[in-house]
């Protein structure tokens, strides 16, 4: 029998924590308490079967999109296939890209449906879709090494900028990368957009071939992986500043680009403690503090 999902308060007594296979959750909402109540009731009745509805059409999610593709059925699996379609026509994707971003955005719209609150979340391993009703604002810790995190940055997002997804990706993720990047942050108006944006812009921080960085099929590694036998990176070794400058800057043009058709709103990219954002300076409702790194413990 398939275990049932693990739904649980957090001992601060605030947050949700909802946990099922490789979906893992942490929710919090803010508002009146029987609003909230409702809030939470309503995630954990939607987030028991998400799993199972992703799984019968995983065949399918794993598939290179096309402008051309079938759609899937389930409202998780529409919400992947709707945030990659747009970077189909030019890029390899597949609706796997946005899986963790979609997740985060249907319970979120699912606690949303059944309750008014004035601020909420829900995290899903980095991916978060935000809800902001008028006046209120969240601010948003970026690191730099998910597996060593340290801050190396801020977003303020308030509820007047329409950024209502923040998403994560980099070689040294939960997912694989095709690029080099540390931590590519990406703001964009849905979480499972900024979802495949950040993993196209993380794979587009790359220097090819070079021979500091070791790469493996991804098929090697996890057999069932959608990104089949692509070279996805293991390490990387010492790269000269002018090599990161470059790798940098690669993926500060594709940013630029999804900025300019509106597919992003703003981006920080990141590589060997070097930092460059894109759409930032001219969004003043969006604000970004760098500081000296420091090890922040969970």
């Amino acid at each position: 029998m398939k275990p049932r999902a693990q739904m649980r308060m957090l001992s601060d007594g605030r947050r949700l924590h909802l946990h099922d296979g490789p979906i893992d959750l942490i929710v919090e909402c803010f508002g009146v308490a029987g609003e909230i109540q409702s809030a939470y009731d309503a995630a954990c009745a939607r987030f028991v079967s998400i799993l199972d509805e992703l799984c019968a059409e995983l065949k399918a999610l794993r598939q290179q999109c096309h402008p051309d593709s079938d759609w899937p059925e389930g409202s998780t699996a529409r919400r992947m296939f709707a945030a990659v379609l747009p970077f189909a026509g030019e890029y390899f994707i597949t609706p796997m890209a946005a899986v963790a971003g979609a997740v985060a955005e249907d319970i979120l719209a699912t606690m949303t449906d059944a309750a008014h609150l004035s601020r909420a979340y829900v995290n899903d391993g980095g991916d978060i879709a935000i809800h902001l009703s008028e006046g209120e604002k969240f601010v948003v810790g970026m690191v730099e090494r998910p597996n060593r995190p340290s801050l190396f940055g801020t977003l303020t997002i308030s509820s007047d900028h329409l950024s209502r997804g923040i998403a994560t990706s980099g070689w040294r993720g939960r997912s694989f990368s095709l690029g080099i990047a540390d931590a590519v942050t990406v703001l964009a108006d849905r979480a499972a957009v900024a979802d495949a944006a950040a993993t196209i812009i993380a794979d587009a921080v790359d220097l090819p071939e070079h021979p500091a960085i070791v790469r493996a099929p991804a098929c090697e590694l996890a057999p069932d992986s959608d990104l089949g036998d692509r070279l996805v990176t293991q390490a990387v070794g010492a790269l000269t500043q002018h090599e990161i400058e470059a790798a940098i800057q690669s993926g500060v043009r594709t940013a630029e680009r999804l900025l300019r058709i509106g597919l992003i709103r703003a981006c920080a990219l990141n590589l060997c403690g070097e930092t460059r954002l894109v759409g930032v300076a001219d969004d003043k409702s969006i604000s970004s503090a760098m500081h000296e790194r420091s090890l922040v413990h969970a």
